[in-house]
């Protein structure tokens, strides 16, 4: 499974056969550093990174899907919308897409080595509802770890909406963490109830869970430092939806959160 195979099932959205899955990452660190050159081949082409998604935060699907520790992968200006309350994401080119409601957080410095969660808070400067559009290449999602690494984090579209500063909504970051464990989501399709989420779901909240993915990037070999203007969402609160061009999903968190809503073409 060379980085050029993954990248050219990526780019055609196509399901991995059985050769590619049987030449596939031997553990994470393995597949970690193939993302990382994937990652090089795509600022090469002229795409570029706008920063990050964390994936599998969300305890409560663990089991559900065979993975038990969270990921993490690169998001591109090419995959990035920019909303308010509303936005239009193309599934174009991508593979078994689902849907996930998350928080994004703006990041405003670099957080230092080992960061603390009062450290992690001062570098961020806002967070913002946003959907995640994930997908597999692997057949009915049932992959391993190592696979949802080397398969770009699963991640294909994200549509960031109305931004918020955190400092208008904690003065700390044991304050922000409280308030966002705390929260809750509803996600409705065409108007009708089909879960809800609690932030604390994501490694207990979502500041903790940006905490956990400075600390691993920071231990991964080569890998690039969050740095000002990156973005990163932090992973779903309920479970992931299968999606088809046509839909709209609305996601409404708890106040000032606020909702969002999605329109798939």
């Amino acid at each position: 499974m060379t980085p050029e195979t993954l990248l050219a099932f990526h780019d055609q959205g196509r399901l991995w056969d059985a050769t590619v899955r049987g030449a596939g990452p031997a553990d994470l660190a393995a597949a970690y550093q193939g993302a990382l050159t994937v990652r090089s081949l795509r600022i090469a082409r002229g795409e570029r990174p706008v920063g990050y998604k964390i994936g599998f935060t969300n305890r409560t699907i663990w089991q559900r899907y065979g993975v038990y520790a969270p990921i993490w992968g690169t998001v591109w200006d090419t995959s990035l919308t920019q909303g308010d309350g509303e936005g239009t994401v193309s599934l174009a080119a991508t593979c078994q897409p689902r849907l996930e409601p998350e928080i994004v957080f703006g990041i405003a410095a670099t957080p230092p080595p080992n960061a603390t969660l009062e450290q992690v808070y001062a570098c961020v400067e806002w967070l913002a509802p946003g959907f995640e559009i994930v997908q597999s290449h692997v057949p009915d999602w049932k992959f391993s770890a190592a696979e949802t690494v080397a398969d770009s984090g699963l991640h294909a579209r994200l549509l960031v909406g109305r931004r918020i500063a955190v400092r208008e909504l904690a003065a700390s970051g044991r304050a922000l963490d409280e308030r966002l464990a705390r929260a809750g989501v509803k996600l409705l399709h065409e108007d009708r109830l089909i879960e809800t989420g609690l932030g604390r779901n994501v490694l207990d909240g979502p500041l903790h869970a940006l905490r956990h993915f400075v600390l691993e990037q920071q231990r991964c070999p080569a890998a690039p430092r969050l740095r000002a203007g990156d973005v990163v969402t932090t992973g779903t609160w309920t479970d992931a939806w299968p999606v088809q061009p046509g839909q709209t999903w609305r996601a409404v968190f708890d106040a000032p959160i606020g909702e969002l809503v999605i329109t798939l073409g």
